[in-house]
């Protein structure tokens, strides 16, 4: 079982809006103990969408979909999912009191009554049709809910937002606190790394490949820098995971660089 992130949208993949999905998840998983495992972004094709969708339901990941939940032509996200799960696209009565909720709302900041049979009330419905079996998710910000689906296997599941993060974000730690909180901090992890200078990274494979080989619940790291006016080309070099591990495995590592005379300053 893996997070993993679909970020759905022409305007990020053209560069018209910056993403800031990718981010903030990662931020809000890391704060409660947990890691991002991919993420995958994907421009508004119904096809592309739904075969997306096919393959990930069909996993035991835990996946957070952001974008296309709306009711606007290119908004597919909802109709693909469906499409996914074979199942058909209903109105979900939770879903569909909130939306009426939010147009009594807007109808008395306004100064009017509302008429929910008018054709665009009648139309904002549509953003409570959820594939058959989904539960809501809370929107905080304007009561409009995403919505949640279990994957095919009945293990992991699907979580569907708005593509504004300003809802998003509120609404995927709804989902966190609510559903995953008995995951959260399970897996304890430290890293520790140096800074290498004057090396390559081909001279130190064969240090950080015995460093895994011998450690089993760490991995190494190494990122690379081409440097800059502050700083010369380096490479961060380091370990990760288990916390009894990590000190014994980054001993190990550094005797190893100064066995090969490499030099490097610790990291904080």
């Amino acid at each position: 079982m893996a997070f993993g992130l679909i970020i759905i949208g022409d305007e990020i993949l053209s560069g018209k809006r910056a993403d800031k999905h990718f981010s903030r998840s990662v931020e809000q998983l890391a704060a409660r103990g947990l890691q991002l495992g991919w993420a995958h972004y994907v421009g508004d094709d119904p096809a592309l969408i739904t075969a997306t969708l096919a393959r990930t339901l069909g996993t035991e990941d835990i996946v957070f979909s952001f974008g296309g939940i709306g009711a606007t032509p290119d908004d597919h996200t909802r109709q693909c999912a469906a499409a996914a799960l074979a199942v058909p696209l209903v109105l979900h009565p939770e879903a569909k009191l909130k939306i009426e909720e939010r147009i009594a709302d807007t109808a008395r900041e306004a100064g009017i009554a509302p008429n929910y049979d008018a054709a665009d009330n009648l139309h904002r419905l549509k953003m409570g049709e959820f594939p058959k079996g989904a539960q809501i998710i809370p929107n905080p910000y304007n009561k409009i809910p995403g919505f949640s689906v279990l994957n095919a296997g009945g293990i992991g599941a699907h979580h569907f937002v708005p593509g504004f993060p300003v809802m998003a974000g509120p609404m995927v730690e709804w989902v966190l606190d609510t559903h995953y909180a008995h995951l959260f901090h399970r897996n304890a992890w430290i890293e520790q790394a140096v800074m290498v200078y004057g090396s390559m990274e081909s001279t130190l494979t064969p240090l950080m490949e015995a460093v895994e080989a011998e450690f089993g619940m760490i991995k190494v790291f190494s990122l690379p820098s081409v440097g800059d006016a502050g700083n010369r080309r380096h490479i961060e070099l380091g370990v990760k995971g288990d916390p009894q591990q990590v000190p014994v495995a980054f001993a190990r590592l550094t005797a190893g660089l100064d066995a090969l005379g490499v030099g490097y300053v610790p990291q904080s």
